[in-house]
């Protein structure tokens, strides 16, 4: 969402190269529903509408027909112990973990190619937070290139394959 102040973000998409630190806005939404799935430990959800729908939404955006969507959804929403009796409420209610779950669920309804992670174990319990390390897993054994930030040292041990440690810079250095 922020422009960066130097450097490139390359991306292939249909036969070309896209910079995103460049490229018109149009271009990096299209790149976006196209090529990267995002989980934030934030859910920001429209109210009303069901976790059931939410999945499956991502899904569909995503390119499956509505029967795979819901399917899907179906399957992430149970493989990650949201009770099939909370599938047709809207996740504003949940607990934090319950929406944090819902969040996960849709950031990977379908197979991206990159995979953003913004703390994506953050307020889950010992148990969920293995299925999202199998998860991550899975997606890096199919292929896909993940970027996460992790401030749990356990999920950050069982996904990283290269850590890049961040740190606040010296006081007047840019």
């Amino acid at each position: 969402n922020y422009r960066v102040q130097q450097g490139q973000i390359l991306l292939r998409y249909q036969q070309q190269w896209i910079d995103l630190a460049t490229a018109e806005p149009f271009s990096v939404l299209r790149l976006r529903r196209a090529h990267l799935g995002y989980v934030s430990q934030f859910l920001r959800v429209i109210p009303r509408v069901s976790s059931l729908d939410l999945v499956a939404q991502s899904a569909m955006a995503g390119g499956l027909d509505k029967a795979q969507a819901y399917q899907r959804a179906q399957q992430l929403l149970a493989r990650l112990s949201i009770p099939e009796r909370l599938w047709q409420l809207a996740p504003a209610t949940f607990s934090g973990g319950e929406q944090q779950r819902v969040n996960i669920a849709r950031g990977f309804a379908i197979d991206y190619p990159i995979l953003l992670l913004d703390e994506p174990t953050a307020s889950l319990d010992a148990k969920n937070r293995q299925i999202v390390i199998q998860l991550i897993n899975e997606a890096k054994a199919r292929g896909a290139a993940l970027v996460g930030i992790f401030h749990d040292d356990e999920v950050r041990e069982a996904v990283a394959d290269r850590l890049l440690p961040m740190r606040a810079p010296l006081q007047g250095v840019a």
